[in-house]
């Protein structure tokens, strides 16, 4: 079980918000009491979220770094020198790449692109191959969501003769490499910018509008900027970036554009995931169905594959391709199960020795590229942070992620003298060391996480709205509402809400593998009963509550199947009434 916390309004803000604001926003008092517990003080700030408008996004010339990089780009190109994009081989780097490359294709200008091979370059940039892209003839080297730590290849690169734009938005290191221009949040002052939460595809997307500005006046053509959100949505989200400002506004009009399916590769990809091509489509849809299609292709060492569907314009070829990397993920799928077995016992072995309170954990031919995934889910199952470490040519590499307590890349940082290098984000980061430092990092590294968060394992949190009664959970009105919030995810996360004590009438199993649940509950004040799921619940509700009270964590929504509309509960944890 968790710790049930209820969301409170910030400090110096009235316990509620003035009831006519509701009227004014065409809201009902309980959403707007949801807003004003969320942080949105202000009824324009309320308008401006409710909305989400396009138009309401910073221009490219009001960032930091953007006009000046773009116009050297812009300058260059106009030159004849001819650009190769160097993207990350995740969604957020092979969205970025596919964004730069149809930006420039709206002008006429023809560029090159490289993915790395996950396994045999690794992350980043790689001086063998900006020597092969300079061999080609490419003047100018523009990296997309990685970049900023790669001090050598990009010194060998100006050395080349090459122009050289960093796009990036992970943390630098000390030394920033010795680009022409730097196009990075994290570079920046926080006061100086709009917004500080970018994903890789949107510095990319703002980049690339200003290139395109500068670069109309003298091809006379102009990309159509819109035309770019479904991939700035897609990198965004499975790049799992907060979902508040810029980003919002972005992913929002990103996933209208997924919806409405105009890019031949993303339809093919909606179809291979199960989906019709022209569904509309959730944040957590698009995070779970399509981007880990396109993710299998960088994780299984073919990052080209999935930005040469992204770019295809022939639906029949974009099907074909599609296929193949539904295919590809199908066999991460098993191999990520293998690993995520072997490595929960190991998790569990070493708990059984000891206390630790952070976890890093080994398996000589675990796959370096589904790693991270694995991390995540050992996270889920005993909220620690967590290294999954695997032998990757000579070395040890290993994928990390955290609790929201505790900044992994801050904590690696103490410990970066073990290692050859790392990198990352508070929550997310990626480590090398030598085989005969893992003892020692594993000791370090949990020595770090006890002192940040004490000697005593946590508890995951649980963030609730208010309460909310089965009469409000089941009005279709209401839930339709609370559509308007969407699209959830970090920083925005889907409402929560503490149910009155409820009955337990039925228990029945979902799923052929009998972990899930589905409970009839009946709220008695209303006398309204309502099924609810319970995904991986099955040890937790047991057959002996039923005729028993109790309260869950629940999230209520509209599902809707062949246009008829049904409420969804969603139980999120539990515990006696």
């Amino acid at each position: 079980m968790k710790n049930w916390l209820f969301r409170e309004p910030q400090q110096n803000a009235c316990p509620t918000p003035p009831r006519q604001w509701a009227d004014a926003l065409s809201i009902s008092p309980l959403l707007l009491e949801i807003l004003w517990r969320r942080g949105l003080s202000e009824k324009e700030s309320m308008d401006a979220f409710l909305t989400a408008r396009l138009d309401s996004l910073t221009p490219p010339d009001r960032w930091p770094q953007f006009p000046d990089a773009a116009q050297l780009l812009a300058t260059e190109l106009l030159a004849g020198k001819r650009l190769a994009v160097w993207g990350d081989y995740d969604v957020d780097g092979v969205t970025a790449a596919t964004l730069v490359l149809d930006v420039l294709e709206s002008h006429g200008i023809t560029a090159s692109s490289h993915i790395p091979d996950r396994r045999s370059e690794g992350y980043g940039l790689n001086v063998p191959h900006i020597e092969a892209l300079a061999a080609e003839g490419c003047g100018i080297l523009l990296t997309v969501d990685c970049g900023i730590s790669d001090v050598e290849a990009v010194r060998r690169a100006r050395e080349l003769g090459m122009t050289v734009v960093v796009s990036d938005h992970h943390l630098p290191p000390a030394e920033l490499p010795p680009a022409n221009a730097i196009c990075n949040p994290k570079v920046c002052t926080t006061e100086d910018l709009p917004y500080p939460h970018l994903a890789g595809v949107g510095v990319a997307f703002y980049l690339m509008g200003a290139v395109n500005a500068a670069l109309a006046p003298h091809t006379g053509k102009r990309h159509n900027m819109g035309d770019s959100l479904d991939l700035v949505a897609l990198g965004t989200l499975a790049d799992v970036m907060p979902l508040t400002g810029e980003n919002r506004v972005l992913v929002r009009g990103g996933l209208a554009r997924i919806t409405r399916a105009l890019r031949p590769g993303m339809a093919a990809l909606k179809v291979a995931s199960g989906m019709n091509a022209t569904a509309a489509l959730s944040a957590g849809q698009a995070v779970f169905r399509l981007a880990p299609r396109i993710n299998a292709a960088g994780r299984m060492g073919k990052g080209e594959l999935a930005l040469q569907l992204l770019r295809e314009k022939d639906h029949a070829a974009a099907a074909v391709m599609a296929k193949e990397l539904d295919e590809l993920n199908l066999a991460r799928r098993q191999e990520e199960e293998r690993i995520y077995a072997e490595a929960k016992q190991q998790a569990s072995d070493l708990l059984s020795r000891g206390p630790s309170t952070g976890l890093v954990l080994y398996g000589k031919d675990w796959h370096p590229g589904i790693v991270g995934i694995v991390a995540s889910r050992i996270v889920e199952d005993y909220y620690r942070p967590t290294i999954i470490v695997c032998e990757d040519q000579g070395k040890l590499k290993g994928s990390g992620r955290s609790v929201r307590e505790f900044d992994l890349h801050g904590g690696l940082n103490r410990v970066a003298d073990c290692l050859l290098t790392f990198g990352g984000h508070r929550q997310a980061a990626g480590v090398r060391l030598e085989s005969a430092r893992l003892e020692e990092f594993r000791a370090r590294f949990d020595a770090v996480v006890e002192e940040a968060l004490g000697p005593t394992p946590l508890l995951p949190s649980l963030t609730l709205e208010c309460e909310l009664p089965f009469s409000h959970a089941g009005d279709q009105g209401f839930l339709k509402e609370l559509e308007l919030l969407q699209p959830f995810g970090p920083g925005n996360p889907e409402p929560v809400f503490q149910s009155p004590p409820l009955l337990v009438r039925e228990r029945s199993y979902l799923g052929r593998g009998r972990e899930h649940v589905m409970l009839r509950l009946t709220d008695s004040a209303s006398g309204i009963t309502l099924s609810a799921k319970a995904w991986r619940m099955a040890d937790s509700l047991q057959e002996s509550l039923v005729n028993k009270h109790i309260r869950i964590a629940y999230t209520p929504r509209l599902d809707t199947y062949n246009g008829v509309a049904s409420v969804d509960i969603g139980i999120k944890d539990w515990r006696p009434a």
